[in-house]
C-alpha cells in the first residue's frame, strides 16, 4: 500500500567548514573503495562522470497544499511528528543546528510518496560534501542526498538527489545557495524472501 507523505522541511543546512588544501584542486572522490554491485563504478568514484547541470524553472510544488490523503509531517509550527529532534523551528521551517544530529519520524512508513522542501545555506562554506550536507533516509539504509551542489564538483553518487553511494542523479538541477528547492520522492520499500 502506498502512502502519501507531505513534508515541508525547511532544511537550512549547516555547512561544515573545510580548510582548502592542495587535494581540493583535484576532483573529489576515491579510487580505492569497493565496486558497486552491478556497476563498473566504485562507491564515491572520483572518475565517475558528474551529472549534467541543467537550468530549472520555478518549482511548481513549492509551498503547494498537500493532497487530502497526505500525512503532514511538519506543519511549520512544531515537531510533534518527530523523535530525537533537537532542530530549531522558526518562521515556518526547521533548521539543523550544529551538533543536533538526525531526526526521524515517530511513525514507520513503507512504500510512499514523499514531498520535501529545503534550502541550503545562503553563505557558501566548504566544498564537496562539506557544503550544506544532509539527506533523507528511506527504509533505513537508503539515503536521498541533500547537498549544495550548485557549482560544487563533489563525487557523482554524492550529489544532490543521488541515491547516496549508489546512483548519481540524472541531472544536477540545484538552485543557488539559499533558494528553496523541492523533492518529490516515490519510494517502493523492498520485500525480502523469508
Amino acid at each position: 500500500m502506498k502512502r502519501s507523505l507531505y513534508f515541508s522541511l525547511g532544511l537550512l543546512l549547516i555547512a561544515t567548514a573545510a580548510e582548502s588544501t592542495a587535494a581540493d584542486k583535484k576532483l573529489p572522490g576515491y579510487t580505492d573503495t569497493p565496486i558497486i554491485p552491478g556497476q563498473k563504478w566504485r562507491v564515491h568514484d572520483a572518475n565517475r562522470p558528474r551529472p549534467k547541470v541543467v537550468k530549472v524553472g520555478p518549482a511548481k510544488t513549492l509551498g503547494a497544499k498537500p493532497p487530502k490523503d497526505a500525512i503532514v509531517l511538519f506543519n511549520g509550527k512544531d515537531t510533534s511528528q518527530w523523535s530525537h529532534n533537537k532542530w530549531k523551528v522558526e518562521n515556518g521551517y526547521m533548521e539543523v543546528t550544529r551538533g543536533s544530529g538526525s531526526l526521524q519520524t515517530k511513525a514507520k512508513f513503507g512504500s510512499m510518496k514523499l514531498h520535501i522542501e529545503f534550502a541550503t545555506p545562503k553563505k557558501v562554506v566548504g566544498s564537496s560534501q562539506g557544503r550544506g550536507n544532509s539527506g533523507v533516509f528511506l527504509g533505513g539504509p537508503y539515503e536521498v542526498q541533500v547537498l549544495d551542489s550548485w557549482n560544487n564538483m563533489s563525487y557523482a553518487d554524492g550529489q544532490c538527489a543521488a541515491l547516496y553511494g549508489q546512483f548519481p542523479p540524472k541531472v544536477n538541477a540545484c538552485r543557488p545557495p539559499g533558494e528553496w528547492q523541492t523533492y518529490d520522492i516515490e519510494f517502493t520499500a523492498p520485500k525480502w524472501d523469508k
